[in-house]
């Protein structure tokens, strides 16, 4: 909308198999963000950035557990190259970080549930939560255009190795359950001229976050 600030809107499709229990699908709620950047320094190779990410209750499907209320989650980000690194030090310049921090304000303290082994209704608390996440990545093309060609392979030279971690931690009106969620998620970014392919297992931080690793992928086109 203007040069620091934009609006995005999101949905998705969700297909769940379910053990013992069959299938369901559906859309989950639509979610808006509404962000702002205020740093943007190229030469010190850092960003930053606010936004307001709304979660709309009741407008997705039951099927797949959409929530009936709406989530407000204020967020902050950052991110942060190491191109000021010392000559000496030049194979660190490609590194870069990133980092999110979020609180999410659910429009419910608590939602009714069926008890499973006696049917009856009971008021189930919505916890408060702090999202927090980021990444760590390894530029192949920053190293090659800004820093030294070592004259590797041009495939070695278009990927960006990078670990990323998305975790939750209950803080207010607690579940019960496990307080802290979550993955860590290690990859490859391959970054074309006119696309980017983006590989990256899931791994669950603890038996709450799940009991098996995963994998999921991205085709950005552009």
């Amino acid at each position: 909308i203007t040069e620091n600030f934009g609006v995005s809107f999101e949905e998705a499709w969700i297909h769940l198999d379910i053990p013992h229990e069959g299938s369901a699908q559906g859309f989950d709620n639509l979610g808006t963000s509404f962000k702002y950047q205020f740093v943007r320094n190229a030469g010190a190779e850092r960003a930053m950035s606010i936004s307001l990410d709304v979660d709309w209750g009741g407008t997705g499907s039951k099927a797949v557990d959409a929530e009936p209320f709406t989530t407000l989650v204020p967020t902050f980000f950052v991110g942060q190259g190491f191109g000021f690194m010392p000559e000496s030090m030049r194979l660190l310049k490609p590194f870069a970080v990133t980092a999110q921090l979020g609180y999410a304000i659910p429009t419910k303290s608590s939602v009714n549930q069926a008890d499973e082994e006696t049917g009856l209704l009971f008021a189930a608390p919505v916890p408060r939560a702090f999202n927090w996440g980021g990444t760590l990545q390894y530029s192949m093309p920053y190293l090659k255009s800004s820093v030294q060609d070592f004259g590797l392979p041009a495939f070695i030279n278009r990927m960006i190795p990078i670990v990323e971690w998305n975790l939750s931690t209950e803080v207010s009106n607690f579940s019960g359950e496990e307080r802290t969620t979550g993955t860590i998620n290690p990859g490859a970014i391959y970054v074309a001229d006119k696309f980017q392919l983006a590989v990256e297992a899931i791994i669950p931080v603890n038996r709450a976050s799940g009991d098996n690793a995963g994998v999921m992928g991205q085709l950005h086109l552009y």
